[in-house]
């Protein structure tokens, strides 16, 4: 019975046998922490300085939109140069802007236009570091290690999901929404001494390619688009990005309209949510990765039937189980799409193929919190959601329909 438990233990976590792997996610996962903690701050700090949906929702859209327009270039540039040497510069500038939160909120002179500015440079920053994280897997582990290594990575992301927004609840609550900020600078200066120590080679075309930046655009998108299997899974991923995901970034006003609580019931729904994600995560890492369309499908249509249930209650209890089931839903799908593409693509255009992803993972959120962020003003919550999620629903059925033709091309 040991015997079977040590090996079923090295299966989920056989990745982490890898020192340039291990020595990575060490520092990401406390980067990441610090990360989760600061959007929680940025979003109660938004409802506290306005108390509206408006705000909330804009707040949101300035610290994910800019990825739609600066990954892409993102992902050429992770495609031409030293992707260590990438993370780094962009960890520094993220410090940067941790710190000027920090001294402002401090300091008394935070206003939501600051907040907003602010937000929308981390925003800037991340367009360049997301592409980067992503395309840097391939280069810590060897392809047999790769997609256990994808989803310990998302086992990470999901614990600091599950314990940032914890601490930043105990830390607002006892020292103050600066002390979040002063968190998050922490967490960056350990993630650089992680990149210190990895020790990867320069990228194949090492700075020194033929074709112009936008011709290396034009070819991404155009490989990635007319994948039979990418391109579909990717335009649902873009309707569930724009459509369900933003309730995370609604939370804060949940918590506080529909839950009628404060920080702490911001930072146990977030929490759920992570949660949820981080034990589906270890679940994900220890099974063999095959019929991931089908899991993509299945995880968004049980999804979108969540957060109907989500808004239909004003349980804590029941809100915080939808939640979890929630988190289950995204990671589960999300890996899925994550594994999908990284199998499929060459190194050469890794980066530009990845970048669309994290337009979609991270503009597609953007864009819903602003959009069910303005709805809220005239229609409240519920409505918004619940009718997009059954459009969802709809569209998964459809595309279920379709993807015996997509496995020919996979």
């Amino acid at each position: 019975m040991q015997i079977r438990q040590s090996a079923g233990f090295e299966r989920v976590f056989r990745a982490l046998g890898n020192r340039q792997f291990r020595i990575y996610i060490s520092g990401n996962s406390i980067s990441l922490i610090g990360t989760w903690m600061q959007r929680i701050a940025v979003g109660w700090l938004a409802w506290e300085l306005t108390h509206s949906g408006f705000w909330l929702g804009f707040v949101a859209f300035c610290d994910l939109f800019p990825a739609v327009i600066i990954a892409p270039f993102g992902g050429v540039i992770a495609d031409r140069f030293n992707r260590s040497r990438l993370l780094m510069i962009c960890s520094c500038l993220a410090l940067t802007q941790s710190f000027l939160l920090f001294a402002l909120t401090a300091g008394g002179m935070m206003s939501i236009s600051l907040l907003a500015m602010l937000t929308a440079l981390n925003g800037l920053i991340g367009g360049f570091y997301h592409p980067v994280r992503l395309s840097i897997m391939p280069s810590l582990l060897p392809r047999s290690d790769l997609a256990n290594g994808i989803a310990i990575n998302s086992v990470t992301f999901n614990f600091a999901r599950f314990l940032g927004p914890a601490i930043a609840g105990l830390l607002i609550f006892k020292f103050g929404i600066a002390s979040v900020f002063a968190g998050n600078v922490l967490s960056y200066l350990c993630f650089i001494v992680a990149l210190l120590k990895l020790d990867i080679g320069e990228s194949n075309t090492n700075g020194r390619v033929a074709s112009t930046l936008l011709a290396e655009l034009k070819e991404g998108f155009h490989y990635t688009i007319n994948h039979r299997t990418i391109g579909p899974m990717l335009l649902l991923m873009f309707a569930v990005s724009l459509c369900l995901r933003p309730f995370v970034e609604m939370l804060p006003a949940l918590a506080a309209k529909q839950f009628l609580g404060g920080a702490e019931t911001l930072a146990l729904l977030t929490s759920s949510v992570g949660i949820g994600a981080m034990i589906t995560g270890l679940i994900l890492a220890g099974m063999q990765h095959t019929r991931m369309i089908e899991t993509i499908l299945a995880m968004t249509f049980a999804l979108s039937l969540t957060i109907i249930g989500f808004m239909m209650t004003t349980s804590i209890v029941v809100g915080l189980i939808a939640a979890a089931i929630a988190g289950a839903c995204m990671v589960a799908s999300g890996v899925s799409m994550q594994i999908l593409m990284q199998m499929s693509v060459t190194d050469a255009l890794r980066g530009r193929v990845l970048s669309l992803y994290s337009i979609i993972f991270f503009g597609g959120p953007a864009a819903g919190a602003l959009i069910m962020g303005s709805l809220s003003e005239a229609f409240g919550f519920k409505a918004p959601f619940i009718t997009t999620a059954l459009g969802i629903l709809a569209l998964v059925v459809f595309v279920w329909s379709q993807k015996s033709k997509m496995h020919e091309s996979s």
